[in-house]
């Protein structure tokens, strides 16, 4: 038995894009969906040998991304060595890279501080640099976080003997911590109290999936059935900064928002002043109407019921962003080009910002989310122990 893998994770301003060091001066951008780890290569990495016809290429190619060739490995497969197909979540663009081992450089943990430095070995794809487009400033390629078998976690898994299983926990600001192989863990207070619901797998794509059977307002029900909400799923994405709803989720939800906002000051909340939205937004305001607390700007409280009986609770400082001085949206986003109601589209999809201060565990092995909110007052910077001391 190995000992988890620790990095600290940051947030990128610019882009709301997360990253961790992976190795001399090379950042990869998170991505929980992600099924591969890819970065650029400048020539100076030798490909491995992996020949196409392998079991690891196999795993390479497991999960093709919409809108890239599918691979093959024609007739002469014997010789042909394996070809890759990394892509960028942001713009969907992809590219054909070999495949070349290289070495994630972190600190193992013993739950408390950082024990030794350690170099995992992973199988990686190359890509040429334009493939970094959109992507952080500095990062150098994408660490996916998904259910697939050379993902990041499933590699540092087989390489440290740990479990198939990360913990994450992404900063507002600061610096986050993502750690790699389960426990033991820091913390014991959040995480003896996690909440679990099911990870669910969507045929076809690597991505971490669960069940919602319902949506809450202020504690009222929106109007949309636990069916719509199991056609397509629920999946949680690092790629966007907000929610997005397919429409015969997302318009019901808006009613209910605006409806619990107007009958706020009742309660003694000012009365919040619509302005002119950005996109891609509908629902925005004035931030000087906007009360403030402890859980960000005084809005509506949004629950979402998981399978399992539990609510990923989120106030203002998960469910608004900030998209200019004075002007702040209700981070919940229509999906375009999706019809009501289609199941190829998942019903929800949860962005960083929903994800944010949370402790999140994702293990593959029990195949559940454990999900715990930190207090008001901590953030995930409080237990990064990334550096020794």
């Amino acid at each position: 038995e190995g000992l988890p893998v620790l990095a600290p994770v940051t947030k990128d301003t610019a882009t709301s894009l997360y990253t961790i060091p992976f190795h001399d001066g090379a950042n990869l951008v998170l991505d929980v969906a992600g099924p591969l780890v890819w970065s650029t290569c400048d020539g100076g990495q030798p490909p491995a040998e992996i020949p196409c016809s392998s079991p690891t290429c196999l795993l390479a190619n497991a999960y093709p991304a919409p809108g890239c060739p599918a691979p093959s490995c024609g007739s002469d497969r014997h010789d042909k060595p394996c070809t890759a197909y990394p892509y960028n979540p942001v713009t969907g663009a992809c590219a054909a890279g070999s495949l070349f081992h290289t070495k994630f450089v972190a600190n193992t943990t013993d739950g408390n501080k950082p024990v030794s430095k350690v170099n995992v070995g992973v199988v990686a794809a190359c890509a040429p640099s334009k493939l970094l487009a959109s992507l952080p400033r500095g990062s150098t390629g994408v660490a996916g976080l998904a259910d697939s078998g050379l993902a990041l976690p499933a590699q540092v898994a087989s390489a440290q003997k740990v479990a198939n299983r990360f913990l994450l926990c992404l900063p507002t600001g600061g610096l986050g911590v993502a750690i790699f192989g389960g426990g033991p863990l820091p913390w014991p207070q959040f995480t003896q109290s996690m909440d679990y619901t099911p990870l669910v797998a969507k045929g076809g794509s690597p991505a971490h999936y669960i069940s919602l059977k319902s949506i809450k307002v202020e504690n009222t029900r929106v109007p949309v059935s636990e069916r719509a909400l199991a056609t397509g799923g629920v999946m949680l994405s690092t790629r966007l900064p907000y929610v997005l709803l397919r429409r015969d989720v997302y318009r019901p939800f808006v009613d209910a928002f605006t409806k619990a906002l107007a009958a706020q000051p009742a309660n003694g909340a000012p009365v919040a002043r619509a302005v002119k939205p950005v996109a891609p937004f509908e629902l925005c305001y004035d931030t000087k109407s906007l009360g403030n607390n402890l859980g960000g700007y005084w809005v509506p409280n949004v629950g979402l019921a998981v399978d399992g009986g539990s609510d990923w609770a989120m106030t203002g400082k998960n469910s608004m962003v900030d998209v200019k001085p004075g002007t702040a949206c209700v981070a919940f986003v229509e999906m375009k080009g999706v019809e009501a109601g289609d199941g190829r589209a998942p019903a929800v999809i949860l962005g960083g910002a929903q994800m944010e201060d949370f402790v999140l565990d994702f293990d593959m092995e029990k195949k559940r989310l454990g999900f715990s909110r930190l207090p008001q007052f901590t953030g995930c910077s409080s237990f990064n122990f990334a550096r020794s001391t």
